[in-house]
């Protein structure tokens, strides 16, 4: 069924800004987009009509780095790093990933979805229509699989596109007792294989906590037999080469950054690989180091934002908030932060063809907001203007 927005501001993120369009129209059929554009230049068309009454437009917005999926939450460790102890002492206490881990595996797969649902309905009413779920919390076959499962029924149970990750490679368990690379060599010859049917992407945590980076880079070798795209959580509480990896790699993208260097943007800008930057995270773990963003900027490195939502270091379901967030604590101007959202954000998930700007032939996914200058949407703290959420043109 076609479907015509119209007397609409669009921002479409085609080109290198916002794309704004005064007195834009949107046409949609069978869920596509055929036409966004000046009013004048629309084609005549018939079918349902929206009057959106000089409303912004945006592509639906996109979070591209998350661990939606988990069992239980960290409220006390959070009150342990309240009282002076770090990240780092905590996760080498049995803390940290390893205790999501153990609430996880004691969860069905049903209790999985149940509990995320509130996370995922929280973003959604905030106008995400693209979500990026890792798992990374059962560190064992069956449970990994258990989290993929249980992301993918979540874009059952609501309208929504998730794309889920394996990220296997996310810390030691337990039963391991210190053999990295005897876990490593479960990841790669048993994890990846049993999870390459259920998952788009393969990520790793290459830090002093997590894994080297040649344990990352076999992880990538395998992820690559297996026709599954990489990604890296990289350079967040220390410089260990992760970037360099990503991007020999040609990974889609390379996460958290606070300690990339100005070598480690260099790389990732010649392997068209992007920055995803997870204010969430710095802010709720008190970092001080800033991503290099201007290096970023100086070498055309395309900037995502994210919520990275998780239990333990940004246990926040707004999208919005990032905006502010990636602009205030890092700098972003209005249109690096909502691009970072749209148009970046797909192309951090390979998904450049289908999603993130309002063009012909993209999908139908649109964000319809209560104010008309774009600007509003990075500016404002805790406060939601969605008007309404269109996925797919529905």
């Amino acid at each position: 069924m076609e479907q015509r927005w119209t007397h609409a501001r669009l921002a479409t993120m085609a080109g290198d800004e916002l794309g704004l369009i005064d007195d834009g129209v949107v046409v949609a059929e069978d869920g596509r987009i055929v036409y966004a554009g000046a009013a004048h230049g629309a084609p005549v068309t018939q079918g349902a009509v929206h009057d959106c009454e000089g409303r912004l437009i945006t592509p639906g917005l996109i979070d591209c780095h998350t661990h939606l999926v988990h069992g239980g939450n960290r409220a006390n460790e959070w009150a342990m790093r309240l009282e002076g102890a770090t990240y780092e002492e905590i996760a080498r206490a049995g803390g940290g990933i390893v205790s999501t881990m153990r609430a996880t595996r004691a969860a069905s797969e049903a209790e999985l979805v149940a509990s995320a649902l509130p996370r995922l309905d929280a973003l959604i009413a905030e106008g995400v229509t693209t979500i990026e779920i890792k798992s990374g919390y059962g560190l064992s076959t069956d449970d990994e699989l258990k989290m993929l499962r249980a992301a993918r029924a979540l874009g059952e149970h609501r309208a929504i596109r998730v794309e889920p990750t394996f990220l296997g490679a996310h810390a030691l368990p337990p039963e391991y007792k210190g053999d990295s690379d005897a876990y490593i060599d479960l990841v790669v010859g048993e994890m990846i294989p049993a999870a390459a049917s259920l998952a788009t992407a393969v990520d790793a945590f290459c830090e002093g906590i997590g894994f080297s980076p040649a344990q990352c880079e076999r992880v990538f070798a395998a992820a690559d037999a297996h026709g599954l795209k990489v990604k890296l959580h990289a350079e967040q509480l220390s410089a260990l080469g992760g970037c360099a990896l990503a991007a020999r790699h040609g990974a889609l993208s390379a996460d958290h950054l606070e300690h990339a260097t100005d070598d480690d943007v260099r790389a990732m800008a010649e392997a068209g690989t992007v920055a995803v930057l997870l204010p969430g995270a710095y802010y709720f773990m008190r970092e001080t180091k800033l991503p290099p963003v201007e290096a970023m900027r100086s070498q055309g490195v395309k900037i995502a934002l994210a919520t990275d939502n998780n239990p333990g270091t940004s246990p926040t379901t707004s999208l919005l908030l990032m905006l502010n967030m990636g602009a205030t604590l890092f700098g972003l101007t209005v249109a690096e932060a909502l691009r970072g959202v749209t148009v970046n954000a797909a192309a951090a998930l390979g998904l450049s063809h289908e999603i993130g700007t309002l063009e012909a032939g993209k999908a139908c996914d649109l964000a319809i907001w209560d104010v008309t200058d774009p600007a509003e949407l990075v500016y404002r703290i805790g406060f939601n203007p969605l008007h309404q959420r269109i996925k797919d043109g529905r």
